[in-house]
């Protein structure tokens, strides 16, 4: 990209690769994780670190070529990885090898780099940010996407009931087939209302939010008392500042980010790890509904912003 903007914005070029340096790893693509994180740097609403600037976050695929002192991997292992810096729309990377995690043959590239981001977003939105607990009620925004046909799946593992928000009834019958136990069509209904309905008046003890400043006020009047708001994603824009005297003195609010929470390579593999093993024991089920060429990524762009995609979205190499 040499500009911020729209999708039209994105250019595939060529480009020469160099020799893996210490610790470092060349990784050669078959699959690239899309997520709405990626239209965020394409459109500027977050800050590329330099002008031309690049995206994705995600991939999987082979180690290529290793630099000296790489003992983790080898040339010829499949691996997966995540990493912060955009970069992963490409054929290959090269990456610090201290990010690769290794997946068995047993496990396509696509269903690989369609989970990372996504399936360890919700364990640790869960696990280590919520705590959630069976006694919970939740409410989780964008139910239908690709984050949120993984928290469907999670929640009911975990005994959970969770509500989810989507923008369409086709949408409405898929999370609930992903094993939510409400679903509103917040374009037709008012969901502060019908969580209230749901709850006998109560509200629920906690909200993930991704949707940013068009659900945030109302997403904070859907909270019972001592209940938490977990704002983590902007795709309808980023929340304002607000006075603090919204959370009338019992409610609680915060705005994780996943590096945060896997940045030491023990968290990364403890959170890959559990999220591998449910996966490989279709427990979670990677719903990949989008699947283009990485040529295509453009158009899989304006698909995404017009709120036409469902479930986890992959660009192919």
């Amino acid at each position: 990209m040499d500009q911020t903007g729209s999708p039209d914005v994105i250019q595939l070029k060529p480009f020469n690769l160099k020799t893996p340096g210490p610790g470092e790893v060349l990784v050669r693509h078959r699959a690239i994780g899309v997520n709405y994180t990626d239209v965020y740097y394409r459109n500027g609403t977050y800050p590329q670190a330099s002008l031309p600037g690049k995206l994705g976050h995600e991939a999987a695929g082979f180690v290529e070529a290793i630099g000296q002192g790489v003992s983790n991997v080898k040339e010829g292992d499949r691996v997966v990885y995540v990493v912060a810096s955009p970069g992963c729309y490409s054929s290959a990377r090269i990456v610090s090898a201290d990010v690769l995690l290794k997946i068995p043959p047993e496990l396509d590239f696509e269903i690989a780099a369609g989970m990372l981001l996504k399936g360890m977003t919700v364990s640790y939105l869960f696990k280590r940010v919520a705590n959630l607990q069976p006694f919970h009620k939740v409410l989780f925004h964008a139910a239908a996407g690709g984050t949120g046909l993984i928290a469907m799946q999670w929640a009911r593992m975990m005994d959970v009931e969770v509500t989810g928000t989507v923008s369409s009834e086709e949408k409405k019958e898929l999370a609930k087939n992903y094993g939510a136990a409400n679903v509103i069509n917040y374009v037709r209904e008012n969901f502060v209302e019908q969580i209230r309905d749901i709850t006998q008046g109560r509200g629920v003890d906690v909200v993930f939010d991704s949707v940013g400043s068009s659900t945030f006020y109302q997403s904070i009047q859907s909270l019972k008392k001592y209940g938490l708001m977990v704002s983590y994603g902007n795709a309808s824009g980023k929340v304002s500042a607000f006075d603090l005297g919204l959370l009338s003195g019992h409610l609680f609010i915060t705005r994780p980010t996943l590096w945060s929470y896997v940045a030491t390579r023990k968290e990364l593999e403890i959170t890959f790890g559990e999220l591998l093993q449910l996966v490989m024991l279709n427990k979670i089920r990677i719903p990949i509904y989008q699947k283009r060429p990485l040529q295509d990524v453009v158009a899989l762009h304006k698909l995404m912003e017009e709120r036409r995609t469902t479930g986890c979205s992959i660009l192919t190499v």
